[in-house]
């Protein structure tokens, strides 16, 4: 009788339990289990068209005055050189009145908050061969190459007798001003090559060529 009795009271006490427990789960106030958040998956590379390419640089469009292989001793200008750094060759090897010339010109668009940058002066001939082979290159043929680079036996850079000026503000101003320093644009299609014509100054610059494969010189 005694067993029978203890036995009860433990069974009571078990559906006391579980009668709780289900209480407790299903009450509306009762606080919700604690979710456990899952681990994100790791970030797949991104696919190759996903990923933006690079825009392209200066360098990309060869024209006469961009840098080539070659160094500064063969006629290549780093950044922002202008016409007063005689410690560069692209501009201590220019023509001597070239070189005056444009710097009166500089003085005097300075007070116009002009600043000329040389972006390509005098070259080595080896240098002007290798910006004549980047522009066979990317224009398919010396022909169509020839409209913006001469070879190293005609080109007026080899000579020290031209100079390519940026940014295109300065370009402008010497459109405007440059031939009372005796500063003419040669070619229609190179807005910023400038050579010196000391009859400019009292007969204003001659008419343009259309590109240099027009320039009598070029054809020797």
């Amino acid at each position: 009788m005694t067993i029978l009795i203890a036995a009860a009271v433990v069974i009571a006490a078990v559906i006391g339990a579980f009668g709780y427990r289900t209480v407790t789960s299903s009450s509306p106030w009762a606080a919700p289990a604690r979710s456990v958040p899952a681990t994100a998956p790791a970030a797949s590379p991104p696919h190759a068209d996903d990923v933006r390419r690079r825009p392209p640089s200066a360098g990309d469009d060869v024209r006469p005055g961009d840098r080539g292989a070659l160094g500064e001793a063969d006629g290549a200008v780093p950044d922002g050189v202008t016409v007063f750094d005689d410690d560069i060759p692209a501009v201590a090897n220019l023509d001597p009145g070239l070189r005056t010339a444009l710097r009166r010109a500089a003085t005097d668009a300075a007070d116009d908050r002009v600043e000329f940058v040389v972006n390509s002066g005098w070259r080595s001939p080896e240098y002007q061969g290798h910006l004549l082979d980047e522009a066979i290159a990317k224009y398919g043929s010396k022909k169509e190459a020839a409209r913006w680079v001469a070879t190293p036996d005609t080109s007026p850079h080899v000579a020290g007798d031209a100079v390519d000026i940026g940014p295109t503000a300065a370009a402008t101003w010497l459109s405007g001003h440059g031939a009372a320093y005796g500063l003419c644009q040669i070619y229609r299609n190179e807005p910023w090559h400038y050579e010196l014509r000391p009859d400019a100054v009292d007969r204003g610059c001659a008419r343009l060529y259309a590109d240099p494969t027009r320039d009598p010189r070029m054809q020797q």
